[in-house]
């Protein structure tokens, strides 16, 4: 079970809130508020565990639009699941409440 400390559960939760949706570092930053030096290391810690996969994006579209190429992430079925799971553990020790976009179960949360 990975820390789940509150950088963390932002990047985390920001996959859980759209897991159809690739992102990329950038737009990360900017739906967290964190800077590149704390985003990539979850980034890559999240992959490790393999709730996040992530795929380069042809080279071509970053030539034509004049930008470096970017690498796309996107929560597996696995980090749906477990990081669903994380995150309701995270809150209930706090005695928070869940997030709204955090699935509800028979039992309270």
């Amino acid at each position: 079970m990975p820390k789940m400390t509150m950088t963390f559960q932002l990047v985390l939760g920001a996959f859980l809130e759209a897991p159809e949706r690739e992102f990329y570092g950038l737009e990360l930053m900017n739906a967290t508020g964190l800077a590149s030096g704390t985003i990539y290391p979850i980034l890559g810690r999240l992959e490790g565990l393999g709730w996040v996969e992530s795929r380069q994006e042809d080279p071509d579209v970053g030539t034509r639009e004049k930008r470096p190429t970017r690498r796309y992430y996107k929560v597996t079925a696995d980090g749906l699941e477990s990081g669903h799971a994380a995150i309701a553990r995270a809150h209930r020790s706090r005695k928070q409440p869940a997030p709204w976009w955090l699935p509800r179960t028979g039992g309270a949360l």
